[in-house]
């Protein structure tokens, strides 16, 4: 044990090995108080919550003095109502019971928590890459190891090269992550290369499938992800309220997985993670769920129209099936991104691969348009 003085400003308590060396998550720029920057950096929705959504939160304001309820039991039983009445009316044969959902603070917390079920310290976590950057902190966190497979470099641009993930699937692989849409660069994978890719995983190995932007999805080679779900034992599905429902800054997202997994991811989640504020409005969005899926195709028919502008402009770009546009600018991203700034518009550059661009209001793409028209010149 050392005896030694620490230097100033530091506790003289090693950090362990993997938090030591964790990646930073980088968060979206924000717009400063009063500032007429246009903020496209963090794929929030740039739609405020409804009128009922409010009422909601307003009434569970009066309640902040009392813990939520830790289970969010009403908004399980009502999430997984939802998904019963979706896969009904989609001919899927599945019933989701509230004992298949598990509620955190968004899906990044659910990711982190299902990891930390089923990994231990010798075991592998394949993931796509580049993908979520969340990915690597939270496998890194639960003691396992992080596998990057890179995207296909072959075919459409930002897509998961399922069989290479397939193949680097070896026998201390725990789980696999299937981000859908790929988060940054807007792909989702297609129903017959993920049942090639499922048929080949082994049984015993878990899959991700990471459905953040499920909404904006119009392929129509796309699995529903809950009649993969239905099929697979081993197929755990991650979605959150922060994006299409506009519930970012409340933090609430779930998985759907099989009983006794899910039991174990809620015997490892944080206790009464998530508010009842964020609770009564998940449950009141999903009362609303047509107003603000009208909402969504909005933003669906904008992104149809940003992409639309940016190909006329000469851009070869990744089809975009999120609530943003990727721009796959090497060594330019950060220049590029400076200079989005100084024209007022706040984008995520990933330094030495690329920018994202989020589809906001109108005003804010179409600030953006005349950045990117400016990068062809």
């Amino acid at each position: 044990m050392s005896t030694d003085t620490p230097a100033p400003g530091t506790s003289g308590v090693p950090l362990r090995t993997a938090v030591a060396a964790l990646p930073p998550y980088v968060p979206g720029a924000r717009t400063e108080p009063g500032s007429r920057t246009f903020k496209l950096s963090s794929n929030e929705n740039p739609y405020p919550p409804l009128p009922s959504v409010l009422d909601a939160i307003r009434e569970a304001a009066g309640d902040t003095h009392r813990y939520p309820d830790m289970y969010a039991t009403e908004l399980t039983e009502t999430v997984a109502a939802s998904l019963t009445d979706h896969a009904t009316s989609h001919g899927i044969p599945l019933t989701v019971t509230p004992d298949q959902v598990v509620v955190g603070t968004g899906s990044v917390a659910v990711l982190a928590h299902v990891l930390q079920t089923v990994c231990e310290p010798a075991d592998e976590v394949v993931v796509p890459w580049r993908s979520f950057e969340a990915y690597p902190i939270a496998v890194a966190v639960s003691g396992a190891t992080f596998v990057p497979v890179p995207l296909a470099s072959s075919g459409s641009a930002g897509r998961l090269d399922l069989p290479a993930l397939a193949a680097a699937v070896s026998d201390r692989t725990r789980v696999v992550a299937v981000c859908t849409p790929n988060n940054p660069t807007g792909p989702a994978v297609h129903r017959d290369e993920l049942d090639a890719f499922l048929a080949a995983v082994p049984s015993d190995v878990l899959v991700l499938l990471d459905e953040a932007y499920v909404e904006f999805v119009r392929d129509p080679e796309v699995p529903d992800g809950l009649a993969v779900y239905a099929a697979h034992p081993n197929v755990v599905v991650l979605r959150t309220f922060s994006k299409a429902y506009g519930l970012a800054g409340l933090r609430v997202g779930y998985a759907v997985a099989r009983p006794d997994l899910a039991a174990g991811v809620r015997s490892v989640s944080t206790p009464f993670g998530v508010s009842d504020l964020a609770q009564r409005a998940a449950i009141a969005s999903l009362h609303a769920q047509d107003e603000l899926l009208e909402r969504v195709e909005a933003l669906v028919v904008e992104r149809a129209r940003m992409l639309g502008e940016l190909r006329d402009q000469g851009w070869e770009l990744p089809d975009a099936q999120g609530n943003f546009v990727w721009f796959g600018l090497g060594e330019e991203t950060l220049r590029r991104g400076a200079e989005a700034r100084e024209a007022g518009v706040l984008v995520r550059p990933f330094a030495g691969e690329g920018i994202r661009v989020t589809v906001g209001e109108r005003d804010a793409n179409d600030a953006f348009l005349r950045v990117a028209a400016s990068w062809r010149r």
